[in-house]
């Protein structure tokens, strides 16, 4: 989990995103799990850019939160 972390966020130093300048579904496969990374022991807190790059996913309009209540 952390080596692919690392990866991630060498990758996020220098791209917003992981395909050119917009979410693609590259971004959004990878976030499907690692915006709940704690729920598996891993800390984002030493993974600034995964943490920007997170924050700028969540800001892309018609983002929608998954929660319990959308999840049904």
């Amino acid at each position: 989990g952390h080596s692919a972390l690392r990866v991630m966020e060498q990758h996020l130093a220098d791209n917003q995103f992981f395909v050119g300048s917009q979410i693609t579904i590259a971004d959004i496969s990878l976030y499907a799990y690692t915006h709940v990374a704690d729920e598996g022991g891993f800390e984002l807190s030493d993974y600034g850019n995964i943490r920007r790059w997170l924050r700028d996913f969540e800001q892309t309009p018609g983002y929608i939160k998954m929660t319990a209540a959308t999840a049904g």
